[in-house]
């Protein structure tokens, strides 16, 4: 996993290929987000962020409540399925 954190770019569609696939599994959005915020949990505790991007990311994870880590994890799925 430490490859794919290296680079944004590869990082989002790593995370894309996941989404797609749970809701081929029959995943509903809510289930898919739940697991966001669960796998943001756990890389903010155990993984140091390897670029600029996933810094920003984990600051704003770090500022937020528990709600707004949960939308934070919900618009990063919105953002792979988009692109």
């Amino acid at each position: 996993m430490t490859t794919v954190l290296t680079n944004f770019a590869t990082w989002k569609h790593f995370l894309a290929d996941r989404v797609s696939h749970a809701k081929n599994m029959g995943m509903t959005e809510e289930t898919i987000a739940s697991l966001a915020f669960e796998i943001g949990s756990f890389l903010d505790e155990k993984v140091d962020p390897k670029n600029e991007e996933e810094r920003l990311l984990k600051q704003l994870w770090d500022a937020g409540d528990e709600g707004e880590r949960k939308a934070l994890a919900s618009l990063m799925v919105k953002l792979v399925q988009k692109s």
